[in-house]
């Protein structure tokens, strides 16, 4: 035990040693965890119903992004049973198959945002953005009331998507070239946009923000959040993952 001992305070005192000790231990380590990966066909399993963004959902992202809500909000619910109850079934890698970058966050200053598609309505959105407290009293999120005002300005939705599409992402050619025409048919008062439905299944054809008048920062972001969660159908999921248990 003193012979161990003595050689590991060798190690400890000398930092060169120790320095090529850790990076050994490291590198091993490295390994160990990412060769596995080179042998597997696919590391994410890909799931239905999971599709990429449609242009006004991704105009959105961009906007959550930038006003860095995801230093608040994660988006990844745990396999663990006070998580599941309170947010909904745990969080699928596929879900996040599209996304450059991901959103799963470190931290919940508010709740979890991975299944909130649909579980409040459009105008609950728009009145939490402009005045949160007005909903959530306890709430300290600050107001964003200026996206309501603010035209949406996606400058070139296609290369947008051809960008995306470089680093892996499937939209077609088409998709690419009606991309601005995408992006104000999702926003439709009217809500009816067949040729969106074809490309993006279960997108959802509305006037987000309460005003049909015009497309703005509001309409894009409530789009999103309305998106997350919905894409994939965990009920018809279910058999399924009880046969693999």
């Amino acid at each position: 035990m003193s012979t161990f001992t003595e050689k590991h305070k060798k190690l400890e005192r000398n930092v060169t040693l120790l320095a090529a000790a850790a990076l050994v231990t490291v590198v091993i380590g490295g390994i160990v965890e990412i060769a596995p990966l080179f042998y597997l066909e696919e590391t994410v399993e890909e799931v239905e119903g999971v599709r990429p963004y449609t242009p006004l959902e991704l105009a959105g992202r961009n906007i959550y992004i930038r006003e860095g809500c995801y230093n608040c909000h994660s988006q990844m619910v745990r396999p663990f049973r006070d998580e599941v109850d309170r947010y909904g079934h745990y969080s699928l890698s596929a879900e996040s198959m599209y996304d450059h970058p991901f959103q799963w966050g470190s931290k919940r200053t508010g709740p979890d945002l991975a299944r909130v598609g649909g579980r409040y309505s459009d105008e609950w959105h728009v009145q939490h953005l402009i005045d949160p407290r007005s909903v959530v009293p306890e709430s300290i999120m600050p107001s964003y009331s200026f996206l309501a005002e603010r035209r949406l300005d996606m400058e070139d939705p296609g290369a947008h998507l051809t960008a995306l599409r470089r680093v892996g992402v499937p939209y077609t050619d088409e998709q690419i070239e009606q991309a601005a025409e995408h992006l104000a048919l999702q926003a439709d008062p009217d809500g009816f946009a067949p040729d969106l439905q074809e490309f993006y299944p279960k997108s959802q054809v509305r006037d987000f923000d309460g005003d049909p008048r015009r497309l703005t920062e509001m309409d894009a972001l409530v789009a999103y959040l309305q998106m997350l969660g919905t894409l994939v159908d965990f009920e018809a999921a279910a058999p399924m993952e009880e046969l693999s248990e």
